[in-house]
């Protein structure tokens, strides 16, 4: 008498794989949803209802493929995700993998980048910075910092600003929107060591986070130390994964509630929220992510209608402990920032310049070819601003 062999079938092959992982060849889940939900899967009638929509997942991954290509990257990873509730509609990582084929994964670049991946962000984190000063009262948007220095020491080492022609003297608004390291700096010296890391710690970015799925990556841990203050204000000498990065951006923009990132579709009841933050700093950190897309080095990205705020990040990549040449590319948005409602962040991993790709300006006629700098600013905001682009109108009409 033969034996039944039931097979699991998945028909939308390799859109969904890093959110619901593998099963082994008796039915039984490796990673992902499979895994951390097996036994519900195995033993309730009831479904799991994923918060995903097929229709974003299957548009952002489309993106990303296409980019990949574009930018000749090793890996990349887009979150979109609910700044109140924290439901994540989309989470793609490439490269990625069918489902169906039922092989052995175990390469490290087929990792959820999205989740496991931890990296140095570089700039992303300066709105971190800002944010904790202004939550804690010890500066406010329009403080001018007068005569900044164009370099200064810090462990040996030299910390400079990535654009020499930086005017000396800069408001706070003003060190965002030109992301300015040396500012960065100065501000996360006046917040000092103890308020520094418990405001990281507040929402969410120091220690490993709990999630839906067991693939997280843990941020490196790091002894703080004067020089340690001044390399996290402006991003580097710290990691965290990309969904962390995304909880922060939903946590800055929402009113100052928390939120935990989640992938399965729940109730969601907006009285039940805690408030982490003071009340009035989205009012403040909200306009001025706007200007960094009006006015900085995100304007690929303003995709009309859509009123979006965001920073770039651009930092090396570290291999092995040390600084390599290859560069992570980040841009972290929020939209639409008077009254947010979604976090898209996008991670490009060892990105190369396009002689070929053609660029459209946004808000005025022109284009032109090849990209200029192998920055976030030219490659994952361009991306985001393409994304945005195509789900926009779905997001107006489903949600």
């Amino acid at each position: 008498k033969e034996e039944e062999n039931i097979a699991r079938v998945y028909p939308n092959g390799n859109l969904f794989s890093h959110v619901l992982g593998q099963i082994d060849t008796d039915n039984n889940g490796v990673s992902g949803i499979e895994k951390s939900f097996d036994y519900e899967l195995t033993t309730s009638n009831k479904p799991l209802k994923l918060s995903l929509d097929t229709e974003i997942q299957y548009l952002v991954r489309e993106e990303l493929l296409k980019f990949q290509e574009i930018f000749n990257s090793y890996g990349s990873t887009a979150i979109l995700m609910d700044v109140n509730s924290g439901e994540i509609l989309s989470m793609v990582s490439l490269p990625d993998f069918d489902l169906n084929k039922r092989e052995d994964i175990s390469d490290k670049k087929f990792i959820n980048r999205s989740t496991s991946g931890v990296y140095e962000l570089g700039s992303v984190f300066k709105t971190f910075t800002i944010a904790a000063g202004l939550n804690y009262g010890l500066i406010s948007s329009n403080d001018m910092f007068m005569n900044l220095e164009k370099k200064m020491k810090c462990g040996g080492r030299i910390i400079s600003e990535y654009d020499e022609d930086l005017p000396k003297d800069l408001t706070v608004e003003d060190i965002l929107i030109n992301s300015s390291n040396i500012g960065s700096v100065k501000i996360g010296q006046i917040i000092g060591k103890k308020k520094m890391k418990e405001f990281l710690g507040l929402i969410g970015i120091l220690n490993k986070m709990e999630f839906d799925i067991e693939e997280v990556g843990t941020p490196l841990p790091f002894t703080w130390s004067d020089c340690k203050l001044k390399t996290v204000s402006y991003g580097h000498g710290i990691t965290t994964t990309p969904l962390q990065l995304a909880k922060g951006y939903a946590i800055l923009s929402n009113g100052g509630y928390q939120v935990n990132p989640t992938l399965i579709k729940k109730k969601y009841d907006i009285s039940k929220r805690k408030k982490i933050l003071n009340s009035d700093l989205s009012a403040k950190i909200n306009p001025i992510l706007r200007k960094v897309v009006t006015n900085g080095t995100a304007s690929l990205s303003d995709v009309e209608g859509y009123e979006i705020g965001g920073k770039t990040g651009t930092a090396q990549l570290v291999e092995n402990g040390l600084y390599t040449n290859k560069k992570i590319n980040t841009f972290a948005s929020v939209f639409p920032i008077s009254d947010p409602k979604y976090v898209l962040v996008i991670l490009l991993e060892d990105t190369k310049l396009s002689k070929d790709y053609v660029y459209k300006y946004r808000n005025k006629p022109g284009s032109f070819e090849g990209t200029p700098f192998n920055t976030a600013g030219w490659t994952s905001v361009e991306i985001a601003g393409k994304i945005i682009d195509k789900i926009g109108p779905i997001l107006a009409t489903k949600y």
